[in-house]
C-alpha cells in the first residue's frame, strides 16, 4: 500500500555527496566539519529532500535544525578544532580535543547523572531515570540513536561516542521489578535517542513484558520520538511498519494509554504527505500523539510560527503539550531565548489560537528542581518581577506554587534568576539542598540552582 523508501544517512563522511550542497560555499562546508567533530551531526534523505528549503540555506530553519553552524561553538573552541583540521591532525588528536570541549558544555544538565538514577535493593539502575514521582524514564539500549539529529538536542552526549556520558539499558526485567517496588509510578517513558529507530521486534521485547506483567499501577506507556517528521516511512513502507502499528494497537487493547511524545520544531515538518499519513495511521491504533518542542533562536522564535504549528497539529489530531526552553547544555548560547522574550512569544501565540490549541504549556525550563513555567511579567508593590511556578517538581508539593524572581530581561535559565522582594532564596532551595545531602550529592553545589 505504501512505497518502500530506502533510508540513507548523511554524516561528516558523506554530507558533501548531497547534490544541494554543491551550491553552498566551501567555507560553510568547512564550518560543518569543524562543529561536527564536537557536536553530533546526522541528516537523512527525507530531511534533505522534503524538509529543507535549499534556496534559503544556510539560513533556512530546517537546515539549521539539522546541519551544524559555526556559532554553535564558542570562538576558542571553533579555532582549536579548525586549527587541527587545517594542520592535518590525526583522529586521536581530534578526538581528544573534542572530548575536552564537550566536557565544558554541561553534558548532563538537571542532575541527570548525579541525581536522577534510581536504585533497587541498593543497586543503581543504569539506563533509567526517576525524577518525578509518577514517571520513570527508560533508555532501551538499541534506541540510543535517531534517524537524524537535532542540532539543539540536550541529549547530544548520547551520540558522540563518549561511553561515560551515555544512558542505555537492556534490563526490562529490572524495570518491572522497580515498578513493582514503586506502586506510585503510573507512567513509563521510553526515550533515547529515539526508541523508534529500533526494529519492531526489539521494541516489542521491551513493551510486551510490561503488558504481560501484573502491574496494576502501570497505566500509561509513552514513547519519545522525532521519527514522525524525520522518517515517517517508519510507519508507512518500512518492512515492519505494519508490525509496529499492531504493537501500538496491542498496547491500547490492553487498556493502557499509549502516547507518542512527538517533536515538531517548525510547521513545515507537518507539510509532507507522508507525515500526515503516518499521523493518521498511528491515531487509528488508539494511540495519542502529544507534541512538544523547545523555543529556539534561529529556528522558531516567532509567534506566527507557533500559531501555525499548534493549529496544524490540532488539525491533524495531535495534542500540543509543551513549549520548552533550550536546556543549558551543548550549543545553548546559540539557541537560547531570554525568559522574558520567551514568555512574550508564548503569550502572543496563545492569545491567537482556539481553546483546542491551548493544551500547550510553556515556556517551561526542565531544570534541576523540576519543570518551571514562566507565567509572566508583573509589578507587585512597586517591583517589576517574573512570576513562575512548577509544572513538575522533585517534591510534588512544589507543583503550582507561584514564586517570584527579580525582573531580568537577559536571563535565559533558572540559575540566572534572583528571588524578588529581598528574599535570600527561592522557597524550594533549602529542601532541594537537603535532598542532595540525603542522596550523597553535597559535592555538586552548582546543581542547587
Amino acid at each position: 500500500m505504501y512505497p518502500k523508501i530506502k533510508y540513507r544517512a548523511y554524516t561528516l563522511n558523506n554530507f558533501r555527496d548531497i547534490p544541494q550542497m554543491a551550491a553552498l560555499p566551501e567555507a560553510l562546508k568547512f564550518d560543518i566539519e569543524v562543529v561536527g567533530h564536537v557536536l553530533p551531526f546526522k541528516a537523512n534523505n527525507f530531511v534533505v529532500d522534503h524538509l529543507i528549503d535549499w534556496e534559503a540555506a544556510p539560513d533556512d530553519p530546517l537546515f539549521v535544525l539539522t546541519f551544524p553552524q559555526r556559532d554553535m561553538l564558542q570562538p576558542a573552541h571553533y579555532a582549536e578544532i579548525a586549527g587541527l583540521l587545517r594542520a592535518g591532525a590525526d583522529n586521536a588528536e581530534l578526538k581528544a580535543a573534542a572530548q575536552r570541549i564537550r566536557l565544558q558544555l554541561n553534558p548532563h544538565p538537571a542532575g541527570q547523572v548525579s541525581h536522577n538514577i534510581p536504585s533497587l535493593e541498593g543497586e543503581p539502575l543504569d539506563g533509567m531515570q526517576h525524577k518525578y514521582r509518577e514517571t520513570v524514564l527508560f533508555f532501551p539500549s538499541q534506541g540510543q540513536t535517531c534517524h537524524a539529529y537535532c542540532s539543539f538536542c540536550f541529549r547530544w552526549p548520547q551520540f558522540v561516542g563518549m561511553a561515560e556520558l551515555k544512558f542505555a539499558s537492556r534490563e526490562v526485567d529490572r524495570l518491572i521489578d522497580y515498578l513493582r517496588a514503586n506502586p506510585q509510578v503510573s507512567d513509563v517513558l521510553f526515550t533515547g535517542g529515539d526508541p523508534l529507530i529500533m526494529s519492531t521486534r526489539n521494541l516489542a521485547q521491551y513493551i510486551e513484558p510490561l503488558l504481560a506483567a501484573d502491574l496494576p499501577n502501570l497505566r500509561r506507556i509513552r514513547i519519545g520520538t522525532k521519527s514522525l517528521s524525520f522518517w515517517p516511512h517508519r510507519f508507512l513502507g518500512d518492512d515492519d511498519a505494519d508490525d509496529l502499528l499492531a504493537l501500538f494497537a496491542k498496547v491500547t487493547a490492553s487498556g493502557r494509554h499509549l502516547a507518542l511524545m512527538a517533536h515538531f520544531n517548525h510547521p513545515r515538518e507537518l507539510q509532507p504527505e507522508p507525515v500526515r499519513q503516518a499521523i493518521a495511521r498511528i491515531r487509528a491504533t488508539g494511540a495519542a500523539i502529544r507534541s512538544q518542542s523547545p523555543l529556539l533562536r534561529h529556528i522558531n522564535d516567532d509567534p506566527a510560527l507557533w500559531i501555525e504549528l499548534w493549529n496544524r497539529q490540532v488539525d491533524l489530531g495531535c495534542i500540543p503539550y509543551y513549549m520548552f526552553l533550550a536546556r543549558d547544555t551543548g550549543a545553548r548560547d546559540y539557541f537560547s531565548v531570554p525568559l522574558v522574550r520567551a514568555w512574550e512569544i508564548y503569550r502572543e501565540a496563545y492569545q491567537r489560537v482556539s481553546g483546542l490549541c491551548r493544551t500547550v504549556r510553556g515556556p517551561s525550563m526542565s531544570a534541576n528542581p523540576g519543570k518551571v513555567q514562566v507565567l509572566g511579567v508583573c509589578e507587585i508593590m512597586g517591583e517589576k518581577v517574573l512570576q513562575l511556578r512548577f509544572i513538575q517538581g522533585r517534591n510534588p508539593d512544589w507543583v503550582h506554587r507561584p514564586f517570584f524572581a527579580r525582573y531580568d530581561a537577559q536571563a535565559t535559565w533558572l540559575n540566572e534568576l534572583q528571588p524578588a522582594f529581598g528574599e535570600p532564596r527561592f522557597f524550594y532551595q533549602d529542601e532541594l539542598e537537603q535532598f542532595y545531602r540525603e542522596n550523597l550529592a553535597a559535592d555538586h553545589p552548582e546543581d542547587y540552582e
